[in-house]
């Protein structure tokens, strides 16, 4: 088991590596060319720039038993099909009984937005951070 972040714009990065530290669970982070990234801890990919590049590579490095961190659905639904653990920043496990229902309301909603000014997503909280951790150590005693 290992964690594998698509990093780019993870706010929990900090809560995953202490959880990892913690159970002694090798991490490793993808980011594009954009950034710049040391933990000490995890090993760091920077690949290019170009569209989809990070979630593919990503995936390609994904084995059945990883738990993956993303918040694209994209990149859940192919960890999934991969027999991998998707999770994404506010704690929500992807799973097969619900992942098709959040791709159909994805596509719902960027529907709407064409058509309507909406707001953007409510900012994160602690509480984010906290439910976040629990549920990845979560998983982690599952696989255990």
């Amino acid at each position: 088991m290992r964690i594998l972040v698509d990093a780019d714009a993870c706010p929990v990065k900090k809560e995953i590596l202490e959880v990892a530290k913690e159970k002694n669970i090798e991490v490793s982070m993808f980011f594009d060319n954009a950034h710049v990234y040391e933990d000490g801890y995890s090993t760091v990919y920077i690949l290019d720039k170009g569209a989809d590049s990070v979630d593919y590579f990503l995936i390609n490095k994904t084995i059945p038993g990883d738990i993956v961190v993303t918040q694209d659905y994209g990149v859940a639904t192919m960890a999934l099909s991969k027999k991998a653990y998707p999770i994404n920043q506010n704690g929500l496990i992807f799973t097969d009984d619900n992942i098709l229902s959040l791709l159909n309301q994805r596509a719902f909603n960027k529907k709407i937005r064409r058509h309507k000014n909406l707001k953007g997503p409510r900012k994160r909280t602690s509480n984010d951070n906290i439910n976040f951790s629990k549920n990845l150590r979560n998983i982690i005693n599952n696989i255990l």
